[in-house]
């Protein structure tokens, strides 16, 4: 197979450190470059490829949601005690706080 050279610009901190975990790792530039890449492509692929089916899941509902009507505005003095208290729970979901208000790492 034929090879393709592609040419990188670093900072020169940055290519000596590439140069000394090479030279560590028993590999000259290109191989480590090359091996760190494909590394990290493989990783990136197996993360794809285990969230497709949420990635999809998430894709159907957007597309569902923006074809249902808008709500209509309810002013917050139209909703009874129950729906304030659904309302504020269901932020708190989204704002990523629990049932008691605190939000994940803060003290309570």
């Amino acid at each position: 197979m034929a090879k393709t050279r592609i040419s990188i610009s670093l900072e020169q901190e940055q290519a000596e450190r590439v140069r000394a975990h090479a030279e560590r790792a028993g590999m000259d530039v290109s191989a480590y470059l090359v091996h760190a890449a494909t590394r990290q492509m493989a990783e990136t692929d197996a993360i794809e490829e285990q969230f497709a089916g949420v990635d999809a899941l998430i894709a159907a509902a957007e597309a569902e949601a923006a074809e249902l009507p808008p709500e209509p505005d309810v002013a917050p003095e139209e909703l009874t005690e129950q729906e304030r208290q659904e309302v504020a729970e269901a932020l708190g979901l989204v704002r990523g706080t629990d049932r008691a208000g605190v939000r994940p790492g803060e003290a309570a």
